[in-house]
């Protein structure tokens, strides 16, 4: 049993180097030169004051809902016939998508999830355009088609939002979002007939679904329906905990948790799996969280606090009795595990079971009578397997350099699954044996590459204040080190996330074009716990820029590339920060891709969950921290006259948490200041969200085919490479 904190933000990559001249530009990319005509973007006058300082804000009338605005809407669909125009003339972007598509038909398989003696995982045949879920009895048993989200929408846009099956097994319950947005209903199939039962539960966001030990119902949480026309950049406000029981319609869910007085708190629920307590948490989107437990042995008693104040992160893995094992960074920056007595919690109370290490402990869980510790070693992982009294049992053999997830199982079961992978290496599950600690291969993917065609290394560079910062690269084994590499650095940098080896189909394309791949862990992330996060948050966070921009240089000095193959990519919390380093630096960059970027810092917190990010941006109405805002904000410190680098901007109409009027803003601002000849363009994907996980399978290879075409044009890359590295 976990308590999880239910808000993330997304996805990230970034660069740096020297403009390349116009005649290098048309001679080695072979991209358009000319000065394009931009669809006219009408300015408006509006300016506001900050602490004495006039900020304007000329396109603010492009933050309308597309639903709501002929205006917005009209603006869209010229800027993104625009791009499409463009990149549809990109040389060899049809051949990309061919072998784009090839790349993707490989079958995917989640590792399963164990209730009542059944299996439930996903399966994906490859191009089809979202996984279905599978149950099969015991682990080696024949499988059944439970659930095809295919058969939902024509376009495929419709996807699932979650899944998890009732401990008995006899009931799934499952969330699906329409278009991506992060709004999501919830209904429950019954497992053996595949019959859904009647009610629906509606206005989810931010949550998952926790079975009652009991299998009688689920708990879960929501928002108030939302006024008509608020529904996708109203803000979200008092989060409600209920008790659904299956079978009944919502209006008969009763309400389990609230605070009338705390408009911004995240709330979840999770019963333990001895049925006796329901514990509950609440977050105001940051990593820190409040505790509180209610005995369901006593029905009606109101939660009591355990923690009740926002001083680290707590997270429970499990208990036995009224002790909890609790997973926390309080006096511990890389996270220890303590024992807490529910029933007398004062912290003179807590025993300290796994004492804070060298290396960041990223998840903790129980699986049969014993607890699996996850850390990370210089963002890679390593796994320990101790017994309740923190002794250790052993520590899992992996098979090298990468990420390592899963571990979970109940207290009484005898076996666990867990998931391998790296850059190079599709996910491997394994099926473990807990008596014995012995793994095996349950389940292998097969994709048409070569791993051993390509080599990762961890190198270490120096950022600006002295402070060394891991960076990881992917590329062909021989790589000639001439400076002439066409290169994509990725970063995220934000919300206490770490980024660590992992595959990406996607990656494996730009690879095979010849591409180098760089991922650097900037600060603001997870990978060294609390501290790395905090050291680049609020009116610190120019050190995650800083880290980034030492990369980009530390790439071009190595002579693993030069400003002219140099390319910048990154999303949601990402997109703000290349967007950022793209406006501090442009000179470094021949190319940069923003993806789903939060771009108005000093607004950002006024649409759907933007307030829950604070904790990382603070809030332009305190004075020191609108100085830090306004210094970086993408946005704001766009300059008129500048020569930008390439820039393609992607963002959906119906992202509902990263709202579109972001990427839209910003675009506008760009055509307005570009003063080079590079393009600065917007693609706008349609009846899709936030979510890239959730995106139909058909619409995800366009992207990245447009994407790669965009930075083989713009960094030199010769497209005669993209056939090789294929069995």
């Amino acid at each position: 049993m976990k308590c999880r904190l239910m808000l993330s933000l997304a996805v990230v990559l970034l660069f740096s180097g020297t403009r390349p001249t116009a005649s290098d530009a048309a001679a080695s990319r072979k991209a358009p030169t000319d000065h394009l005509v931009y669809p006219a973007t009408p300015r408006g006058p509006i300016t506001e004051s900050y602490f004495g300082t006039p900020v304007p804000d000329p396109y603010r009338w492009l933050e309308t809902d597309i639903r709501n605005s002929d205006s917005v809407s009209n603006w869209v669909e010229e800027q993104d016939r625009f791009t499409r125009g463009y990149l549809a003339s990109l040389p060899g972007r049809e051949t990309i998508e061919s072998r784009l598509t090839r790349l993707w038909n490989y079958e995917k398989t989640s590792a399963p999830r164990r209730a009542g003696g059944q299996y439930f995982y996903t399966h994906h045949d490859g191009l089809q355009n979202q996984s279905v879920i599978f149950v099969q009895e015991g682990a080696e048993g024949s499988p059944r088609l439970l659930l095809d989200p295919n058969t939902l929408s024509a376009d495929g846009t419709t996807a699932l939002a979650g899944w998890v099956p009732s401990d008995d097994g006899r009931w799934l319950a499952f969330g699906i979002s329409v278009g991506g947005t992060d709004w999501q209903e919830w209904r429950v199939r019954e497992v053996a007939t595949g019959v859904d039962e009647k009610g629906v539960t509606r206005w989810m966001r931010y949550t998952g679904v926790s079975w009652q030990p009991d299998n009688s119902g689920y708990y879960y949480s929501r928002y108030d329906e939302p006024a008509e026309g608020t529904a996708y950049t109203g803000r979200n406000l008092f989060h409600k905990v209920y008790f659904h029981r299956v079978g009944t319609e919502q209006a008969a869910d009763r309400l389990v948790f609230e605070r009338k007085d705390q408009s911004e708190w995240l709330l979840g629920a999770n019963p333990t799996e001895d049925g006796r307590w329901l514990v509950l948490t609440a977050s105001t989107g940051g990593q820190k969280n409040r505790l509180f437990v209610q005995d369901l042995q006593r029905p009606g008693s109101d939660p009591v606090p355990v923690i009740d104040e926002f001083t680290a992160q707590y997270t429970t893995i499990g208990n036995d009795g009224s002790i909890f094992y609790v997973r926390t960074d309080e006096g511990a920056s890389r996270g220890r595990v303590v024992a807490i007595d529910v029933t007398a919690p004062e912290r003179a109370n807590w025993k300290t079971v796994v004492p804070e290490g060298p290396e960041a402990l990223r998840g903790a869980s129980f699986a049969g009578d014993q607890i699996f510790l996850s850390y990370l070693k210089d963002a890679s992982s390593e796994v320990r397997l101790i017994d309740r009294s923190g002794s250790l049992i052993r520590t899992l053999e992996l098979p090298g350099i990468g990420s390592a997830s899963g571990f979970g199982a109940r207290r009484d079961d005898t076996e666990s699954f867990y998931t391998f992978t790296s850059f190079t290496r599709p996910p491997t599950i394994y099926r473990m044996d807990l008596v014995s600690g012995k793994s095996r291969i349950w389940r292998e993917t097969h994709v048409d590459f070569d791993p051993d065609d390509y080599e990762v290394h961890r190198e270490f560079i120096v950022s600006k204040d002295g402070t060394r910062v891991p960076i990881f690269l992917t590329h062909r084994k021989g790589l000639t080190r001439h400076g002439l590499n066409p290169t994509l650095l990725y970063v995220y940098g934000g919300f206490n996330q770490p980024q660590v080896p992992s595959f990406s189909i996607s990656r494996v394309g730009w690879l095979e074009m010849g591409g180098v791949f760089a991922l650097v862990c900037a600060r603001g992330g997870g990978e060294y716990g609390r501290e790395w996060h905090q050291a680049a948050v609020k009116v610190t966070k120019q050190k995650t820029f800083d880290d980034v921009i030492a990369a980009g240089e530390w790439l071009v000095a190595n002579d693993y590339t030069s400003s002219h193959h140099l390319g910048l990519q990154g999303g949601s919390n990402g997109g703000m920060v290349v967007g950022a380093v793209a406006n501090q630096r442009p000179d470094l960059f021949s190319a940069v891709l923003v993806q789903a970027g939060v771009m108005d810092m000093l607004r950002y917190h006024r649409f759907t969950i933007g307030k829950a990010w604070a904790a990382d941006y603070g809030l332009p109405e305190n004075e020191d921290e609108f100085r830090a805002l306004h210094a970086y904000s993408p946005y704001h410190n766009v300059r008129s006259g500048t020569n930008y680098p390439a820039i393609l901007v992607t963002t959906a109409d119906f992202d509902d948490r990263v709202v579109p009027g972001h990427s839209f803003k910003y675009a506008a601002a760009l055509q307005a200041a570009q003063a080079g000849i590079a393009p600065v363009i917007i693609r706008i994907s349609r009846s899709t969200g936030h979510s890239g996980g959730m995106k139909p399978t058909a619409l995800a290879i366009d992207e990245v085919a447009d994407l790669w075409a965009f930075l083989a044009a713009h960094l030199g890359l010769e497209l005669e490479e993209q056939g090789r590295g294929g069995r």
